[in-house]
Protein backbone atom coordinates (compact mmCIF):
# COMPACT_ATOMS: atom_id res chain seq x y z
CA UNK A 1 0.00 0.00 0.00
CA UNK A 2 1.43 3.47 -0.78
CA UNK A 3 1.43 6.75 1.75
CA UNK A 4 1.47 9.95 1.27
CA UNK A 5 4.44 11.94 3.31
CA UNK A 6 2.17 14.78 3.65
CA UNK A 7 5.04 16.44 5.54
CA UNK A 8 6.79 16.77 2.69
CA UNK A 9 4.17 17.08 0.32
CA UNK A 10 3.11 20.61 2.09
CA UNK A 11 7.01 21.93 2.33
CA UNK A 12 8.01 20.81 -1.52
CA UNK A 13 4.45 20.62 -3.02
CA UNK A 14 5.18 17.47 -4.94
CA UNK A 15 6.27 13.53 -3.41
CA UNK A 16 7.43 10.29 -5.35
CA UNK A 17 6.00 7.04 -5.43
CA UNK A 18 8.30 4.65 -6.37
CA UNK A 19 7.33 1.40 -8.63
CA UNK A 20 3.30 2.35 -8.42
CA UNK A 21 2.35 1.09 -11.56
CA UNK A 22 3.33 -2.06 -13.15
CA UNK A 23 4.92 -3.17 -16.73
CA UNK A 24 1.91 -4.31 -17.87
CA UNK A 25 0.02 -0.89 -17.18
CA UNK A 26 2.88 1.19 -18.80
CA UNK A 27 2.94 -1.41 -21.52
CA UNK A 28 -0.57 -1.02 -22.08
CA UNK A 29 -0.45 2.56 -22.17
CA UNK A 30 2.02 2.76 -24.94
CA UNK A 31 0.65 0.17 -27.11
CA UNK A 32 -2.83 1.75 -27.02
CA UNK A 33 -1.07 5.35 -27.39
CA UNK A 34 0.80 4.49 -30.60
CA UNK A 35 -2.46 3.03 -31.94
CA UNK A 36 -4.55 6.11 -31.64
CA UNK A 37 -2.05 8.23 -32.72
CA UNK A 38 -1.69 5.74 -35.98
CA UNK A 39 -5.18 5.51 -36.51
CA UNK A 40 -5.19 9.75 -36.78
CA UNK A 41 -2.35 9.79 -38.88
CA UNK A 42 -4.34 7.48 -41.27
CA UNK A 43 -7.62 9.64 -41.09
CA UNK A 44 -9.85 7.83 -38.80
CA UNK A 45 -11.37 10.09 -36.32
CA UNK A 46 -11.49 9.75 -32.57
CA UNK A 47 -12.30 12.36 -29.65
CA UNK A 48 -8.39 12.32 -29.06
CA UNK A 49 -6.09 15.47 -29.24
CA UNK A 50 -3.26 14.51 -30.79
CA UNK A 51 -0.66 17.24 -31.47
CA UNK A 52 2.76 16.93 -33.24
CA UNK A 53 6.34 17.88 -32.11
CA UNK A 54 6.82 21.14 -33.68
CA UNK A 55 10.56 20.84 -33.81
CA UNK A 56 10.38 17.56 -35.51
CA UNK A 57 7.59 18.46 -38.22
CA UNK A 58 9.47 17.28 -41.46
CA UNK A 59 11.17 14.46 -40.39
CA UNK A 60 10.60 10.89 -41.81
CA UNK A 61 9.10 8.43 -39.07
CA UNK A 62 6.21 6.73 -37.44
CA UNK A 63 3.24 8.94 -36.74
CA UNK A 64 3.90 8.50 -32.82
CA UNK A 65 7.70 9.21 -33.85
CA UNK A 66 6.51 12.87 -34.25
CA UNK A 67 3.81 13.16 -31.81
CA UNK A 68 4.61 15.71 -29.14
CA UNK A 69 1.25 14.52 -27.04
CA UNK A 70 -2.32 13.56 -27.15
CA UNK A 71 -4.62 14.86 -25.20
CA UNK A 72 -8.19 13.81 -23.79
CA UNK A 73 -7.71 10.50 -22.75
CA UNK A 74 -9.74 9.66 -19.78
CA UNK A 75 -12.51 8.23 -21.24
CA UNK A 76 -10.67 5.84 -23.33
CA UNK A 77 -10.52 2.11 -21.32
CA UNK A 78 -6.96 1.64 -20.68
CA UNK A 79 -6.53 5.44 -19.55
CA UNK A 80 -10.17 5.21 -17.50
CA UNK A 81 -9.14 2.61 -15.97
CA UNK A 82 -6.18 3.89 -14.41
CA UNK A 83 -7.68 7.25 -13.56
CA UNK A 84 -10.42 5.74 -11.92
CA UNK A 85 -8.60 3.22 -9.90
CA UNK A 86 -8.57 3.73 -6.02
CA UNK A 87 -5.17 2.88 -5.68
CA UNK A 88 -5.14 6.35 -7.47
CA UNK A 89 -7.56 8.21 -6.29
CA UNK A 90 -7.69 7.21 -2.94
CA UNK A 91 -4.27 9.16 -2.72
CA UNK A 92 -5.29 12.09 -5.06
CA UNK A 93 -8.62 12.51 -2.10
CA UNK A 94 -5.82 13.07 0.59
CA UNK A 95 -4.40 15.95 -1.44
CA UNK A 96 -8.05 17.53 -2.87
CA UNK A 97 -10.88 16.41 -1.28
CA UNK A 98 -13.19 13.13 -1.12
CA UNK A 99 -15.25 14.18 -4.35
CA UNK A 100 -13.08 14.12 -7.30
CA UNK A 101 -12.96 15.00 -11.36
CA UNK A 102 -10.48 14.13 -13.71
CA UNK A 103 -10.35 17.24 -15.93
CA UNK A 104 -7.56 16.50 -18.04
CA UNK A 105 -5.42 14.06 -19.68
CA UNK A 106 -2.40 13.68 -21.29
CA UNK A 107 0.00 11.44 -23.16
CA UNK A 108 3.82 12.94 -23.39
CA UNK A 109 5.52 11.18 -26.04
CA UNK A 110 8.89 13.06 -25.65
CA UNK A 111 10.95 11.65 -28.99
CA UNK A 112 14.35 11.97 -29.33
CA UNK A 113 15.58 15.09 -30.21
CA UNK A 114 12.25 17.27 -28.85
CA UNK A 115 12.94 20.06 -26.83
CA UNK A 116 11.69 20.37 -23.05
CA UNK A 117 8.86 22.43 -22.08
CA UNK A 118 10.09 25.59 -20.25
CA UNK A 119 9.36 26.72 -16.63
CA UNK A 120 5.97 26.88 -15.90
CA UNK A 121 2.51 26.35 -13.33
CA UNK A 122 0.17 24.12 -14.51
CA UNK A 123 -2.19 26.60 -12.77
CA UNK A 124 -1.73 29.51 -15.67
CA UNK A 125 -3.75 27.17 -17.72
CA UNK A 126 -6.56 26.52 -15.56
CA UNK A 127 -8.95 29.60 -15.18
CA UNK A 128 -11.30 27.25 -12.67
CA UNK A 129 -13.31 28.37 -9.93
CA UNK A 130 -12.13 27.64 -6.86
CA UNK A 131 -8.81 28.10 -8.58
CA UNK A 132 -7.51 25.15 -5.86
CA UNK A 133 -6.99 21.94 -5.00
CA UNK A 134 -5.39 21.20 -8.72
CA UNK A 135 -3.72 17.59 -8.43
CA UNK A 136 -1.37 16.67 -11.16
CA UNK A 137 -0.70 12.63 -10.95
CA UNK A 138 2.66 12.19 -13.56
CA UNK A 139 3.24 8.56 -14.45
CA UNK A 140 6.28 7.43 -16.30
CA UNK A 141 5.62 4.70 -18.50
CA UNK A 142 9.68 5.04 -19.32
CA UNK A 143 12.49 6.35 -17.78
CA UNK A 144 12.85 9.88 -16.91
CA UNK A 145 16.36 10.83 -17.24
CA UNK A 146 18.95 13.80 -17.44
CA UNK A 147 19.79 12.69 -20.82
CA UNK A 148 16.05 12.35 -22.52
CA UNK A 149 14.79 15.40 -20.98
CA UNK A 150 12.98 14.73 -16.87
CA UNK A 151 11.44 17.65 -15.00
CA UNK A 152 12.83 19.73 -12.65
CA UNK A 153 11.29 21.03 -9.90
CA UNK A 154 11.57 24.02 -7.85
CA UNK A 155 10.68 22.82 -4.40
CA UNK A 156 8.25 25.05 -2.22
CA UNK A 157 7.42 27.26 -5.20
CA UNK A 158 3.52 25.77 -4.46
CA UNK A 159 3.05 28.36 -2.10
CA UNK A 160 3.23 31.40 -4.55
CA UNK A 161 0.44 32.93 -6.59
CA UNK A 162 0.78 31.61 -10.09
CA UNK A 163 3.41 34.17 -11.98
CA UNK A 164 3.00 36.18 -15.10
CA UNK A 165 3.46 33.71 -18.22
CA UNK A 166 4.89 34.99 -22.03
CA UNK A 167 4.69 32.91 -25.18
CA UNK A 168 7.56 30.51 -25.24
CA UNK A 169 10.39 32.69 -26.57
CA UNK A 170 12.09 30.03 -28.90
CA UNK A 171 11.01 29.95 -32.58
CA UNK A 172 9.20 26.93 -33.79
CA UNK A 173 8.28 25.90 -30.36
CA UNK A 174 5.09 23.49 -29.63
CA UNK A 175 1.82 25.18 -30.01
CA UNK A 176 0.91 26.38 -25.92
CA UNK A 177 4.01 26.47 -24.73
CA UNK A 178 4.66 29.36 -22.35
CA UNK A 179 7.09 30.75 -19.70
CA UNK A 180 8.31 32.14 -16.87
CA UNK A 181 10.84 34.52 -16.92
CA UNK A 182 9.88 37.10 -13.49
CA UNK A 183 11.72 34.48 -11.18
CA UNK A 184 14.67 32.84 -9.95
CA UNK A 185 15.14 28.99 -10.77
CA UNK A 186 18.43 27.93 -9.23
CA UNK A 187 17.13 26.32 -6.52
CA UNK A 188 15.61 23.86 -9.07
CA UNK A 189 16.36 19.71 -8.90
CA UNK A 190 16.03 16.78 -11.36
CA UNK A 191 13.59 14.58 -10.96
CA UNK A 192 14.61 11.38 -11.78
CA UNK A 193 11.75 8.41 -12.16
CA UNK A 194 11.73 4.68 -13.13
CA UNK A 195 9.30 3.41 -15.26
CA UNK A 196 6.04 2.95 -13.01
CA UNK A 197 7.03 5.52 -10.63
CA UNK A 198 4.24 8.07 -9.50
CA UNK A 199 4.58 11.80 -8.98
CA UNK A 200 2.16 13.77 -7.33
CA UNK A 201 2.60 17.68 -7.84
CA UNK A 202 0.65 21.29 -6.90
CA UNK A 203 -0.65 22.96 -10.09
CA UNK A 204 1.25 26.03 -8.24
CA UNK A 205 4.54 23.75 -8.39
CA UNK A 206 6.90 25.40 -10.88
CA UNK A 207 8.50 22.83 -13.17
CA UNK A 208 10.01 21.95 -16.63
CA UNK A 209 11.49 19.76 -18.59
CA UNK A 210 14.86 19.36 -20.59
CA UNK A 211 15.49 18.30 -24.31
CA UNK A 212 15.66 15.09 -25.33
CA UNK A 213 18.98 14.38 -26.35
CA UNK A 214 18.52 10.56 -26.15
CA UNK A 215 17.99 8.13 -28.28
CA UNK A 216 14.58 7.44 -26.93
CA UNK A 217 11.54 8.58 -25.93
CA UNK A 218 10.57 9.76 -22.43
CA UNK A 219 6.99 8.64 -22.10
CA UNK A 220 4.64 10.10 -19.47
CA UNK A 221 1.13 9.92 -18.57
CA UNK A 222 -0.87 12.80 -16.95
CA UNK A 223 -3.76 13.26 -15.40
CA UNK A 224 -5.21 16.37 -13.16
CA UNK A 225 -7.97 16.13 -10.70
CA UNK A 226 -10.11 19.14 -8.88
CA UNK A 227 -12.46 18.54 -6.63
CA UNK A 228 -15.87 17.69 -8.10
CA UNK A 229 -18.24 20.96 -8.63
CA UNK A 230 -15.00 22.65 -9.94
CA UNK A 231 -15.99 24.67 -13.02
CA UNK A 232 -13.57 26.87 -15.84
CA UNK A 233 -14.04 30.81 -16.71
CA UNK A 234 -12.51 29.99 -20.42
CA UNK A 235 -13.77 26.78 -21.88
CA UNK A 236 -10.72 24.20 -22.87
CA UNK A 237 -10.23 22.64 -25.85
CA UNK A 238 -8.47 19.85 -23.79
CA UNK A 239 -10.54 20.03 -20.70
CA UNK A 240 -13.39 17.49 -19.87
CA UNK A 241 -14.50 17.21 -16.36
CA UNK A 242 -15.33 13.55 -15.70
CA UNK A 243 -16.29 12.09 -11.84
CA UNK A 244 -14.11 9.82 -11.23
CA UNK A 245 -14.63 9.36 -7.06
Amino acid sequence: MFRIDHDAFERDGFVRLPGFASADTCRRMLERVVEISRERAEGIGGDQLVLPEANLVGRDGLPEELVSKVFKLHRDSVFEEFCRDPSVTDLVAELVGPKLDCFLSQFIFKNPGAWGQPWHQDSFYFPFDPPRPILGVWLAVTAATLENGCLHVIPGSHQQPVHEHVPDRRPGANYGYVEIVDHDMSASVPVLMDPGDLLLFDSHLMHRSTDNESGGIRAAMVYHYAQTGTTQRVDGIVNDFVTVR
